[in-house]
């Protein structure tokens, strides 16, 4: 695909974490604190992380995505490392690691308000993000940016199916819809396999459980390196 090439009266398509506002980073942090807390005798952080990611993919299968679900991993995490329940104490200090998670105030990406307004004046905006539904509609909310979209949808898995789904019930043309999104895995592939055009922003933040190989050669995925810059294309 041209690089430089504008298109218009497209259907765009957004995720939300990670791509208009911060989002794992929080994580992260809590993450760090856990690793640093828990003071493993015989393991290391990497190590302790490789165990908290194994566990965090087999719950999310189960039961999606969210700072619960996330409470879940690090007290299973903790339980597997010390080979006993976790105790009420144990569990308020995890609660307290992660209290920032609830508090924290959606931090938008830098330019990403004045893009969209623009962007909605000649192309029709979906959102779509994955999650818990109270969780996401908190952020949603916050983040000032509903009025954009025609239409928002916070969904348990984004796969091609998920995509297929958007298409039909809005409707609209997968051949002339892009996806922008940070996550490979939940934004571009799954896009692609449906057959829709995609927009990869990377996120130095962006949850390791996230990451998949992009296809260099693939000449309907759009690599950006900043949101403004979709003011270039669209």
């Amino acid at each position: 695909m041209d690089q430089g090439q504008r298109h218009h009266g497209r259907v765009l398509v957004f995720d939300a974490d990670d791509t208009l506002w911060e989002n794992n980073v929080l994580f992260e942090r809590v993450i760090d604190d856990f690793l640093g807390w828990v003071d493993h005798p015989t393991l290391d952080r990497v190590e302790i992380r490789a165990i908290l990611d194994d566990i965090e993919r087999a719950n999310t299968v189960v039961h999606g995505y969210g700072s619960k679900v996330f409470l879940r991993s690090l007290a299973e995490c903790l339980e597997r490392l010390r080979e006993r329940p976790a105790t009420e104490r144990e569990r308020r200090e995890i609660d307290d690691l992660a209290a920032a998670l609830a508090h924290h105030e959606v931090e938008l990406m830098p330019g990403v308000a004045e893009t969209l307004d623009e962007l909605a004046g000649r192309h029709e905006l979906l959102l779509l993000t994955k999650g818990d539904p109270e969780e996401q509609q908190r952020k949603l909310d916050a983040s000032g940016l509903l009025h954009h979209f025609r239409a928002a949808h916070v969904v348990m898995e984004k796969d091609a199916e998920t995509y297929r789904r958007l298409a039909r019930d809005h409707p609209f043309d997968p051949a002339v819809a892009w996806m922008i999104g940070n996550s490979p895995k939940s934004d571009i592939l799954p896009a692609r396999a449906a057959g829709m055009s995609a927009v990869f922003i990377p996120n130095d933040n962006t949850w390791v459980l996230e990451h998949d190989e992009v296809d260099p050669a693939d000449d309907r995925v759009l690599h950006l390196t900043a949101f403004p810059d979709l003011l270039r294309h669209f």
